[in-house]
């Protein structure tokens, strides 16, 4: 059985943010229901390497045991990344696999989703970061819970699972890239992650 998790983090997608429907949800349900957890859902930069050094910079202090992460997207690679670095167990929300190939596409001027105002830069180095850090394997896959839908039209969904091949999978016959059923999903993330009250 996992450890109560008392620190969660959460990570988002490329072009997403601290905003987005499922971080606010997960943000509500934290508020509501466990006060006491240490809950953080940054802003990510950019840059790969920026995210990771950040992120493992801003829970530095978190304890071994009790500490969880959730990502979506490009930020379930993240998680994946941090969780192979940290033996943290993980919730991975159709997670990129290959985001050095698949992201290779969208170099240049880019919008917040959320922000449309917001302008960034996607540079080519960034790929290379993306390259650099992707985990050769998984290892101990019992750690991560994937939700992953087949109705998503961003990623591959057969990519997600022989990926996550191990690991406590949820296969979705439908739904889509953002999981806009996410509420239904989330009593199998608690119970992952014992965050229940």
């Amino acid at each position: 059985m996992t450890a109560r998790t008392t620190h969660l983090l959460y990570l988002h997608g490329f072009r997403s943010s601290p905003a987005s429907t499922k971080a606010q949800l997960m943000a509500q349900w934290v508020q509501a229901h466990r006060p006491d957890l240490q809950w953080l859902c940054p802003q990510l930069p950019p840059s790969p390497s920026e995210a990771i050094a950040g992120l493992l910079a801003l829970t530095a202090g978190w304890p071994a045991q009790g500490s969880a992460v959730i990502g979506s997207s490009l930020g379930g690679f993240y998680a994946t990344v941090v969780a192979e670095d940290r033996g943290w167990p993980a919730v991975l929300l159709n997670p990129a696999v290959d985001p050095a190939t698949s992201l290779a596409h969208h170099l240049g001027e880019q919008t917040q989703w959320h922000a449309p105002e917001d302008h960034f830069f996607f540079r080519a180095e960034f790929i290379e970061e993306l390259r650099a850090m992707t985990p050769a394997r998984i290892s101990l896959p019992e750690r991560y819970l994937a939700i992953i839908a087949k109705g998503d039209e961003v990623l591959d969904w057969s990519e997600m699972f022989a990926r996550y091949a191990g690991a406590h999978i949820k296969l979705l016959e439908q739904s889509d890239h953002a999981l806009s059923d996410f509420d239904d999903h989330l009593p199998d993330l608690l119970r992952h992650l014992n965050l229940q009250p």
